[in-house]
């Protein structure tokens, strides 16, 4: 495992991110050298609550989302094809799809607060496809 950190720090570094903390729970196999390789680039580790197994479960949600969602519905075809791939999901994940939570309430940043009422024309509403088709994020029309 310390050889993984060393690999991810070293592309971290490279790529120019700067992560402040790692969380990570208390699995045995993440031992004193795997913290101190990402202490040595400056990033502080958090350790979860012991016996708590639900505390990972927003980064889970994510992870699950973005695979059924997208990757397990494209061919990745490399590193960097995987890094666009994502960095479009990103940001349909958060800006270009209404979230749930609160009733229903919670919606994306760009979402106006008025929704368009169903049944809609065709003409006032616009689809907007992003990775070939794969994700569809809709407005009104203009």
């Amino acid at each position: 495992m310390a050889q993984l950190a060393r690999g991810l720090a070293s592309d971290l570094e490279d790529a120019g991110h700067r992560f402040t903390h790692l969380i990570r729970d208390r699995d045995t196999k993440f031992g004193t050298a795997f913290d101190a390789v990402f202490a040595s680039i400056g990033i502080q580790i958090v350790l979860t609550t012991p016996q708590a197994p639900q505390m990972n479960a927003f980064a889970e949600r994510w992870i699950g989302s973005a695979r059924r969602e997208c990757t397990d519905r494209i061919l990745i075809t490399g590193q960097r094809h995987l890094h666009d791939v994502l960095d479009v999901y990103v940001v349909h994940h958060n800006a270009g799809r209404s979230h749930q939570g609160h009733g229903m309430l919670l919606h994306a940043p760009d979402d106006k607060p008025n929704p368009i009422p169903f049944p809609a024309k065709i003409d006032t509403i616009r689809r907007r496809q992003c990775l070939g088709g794969l994700l569809n994020e809709y407005r009104p029309a203009a």
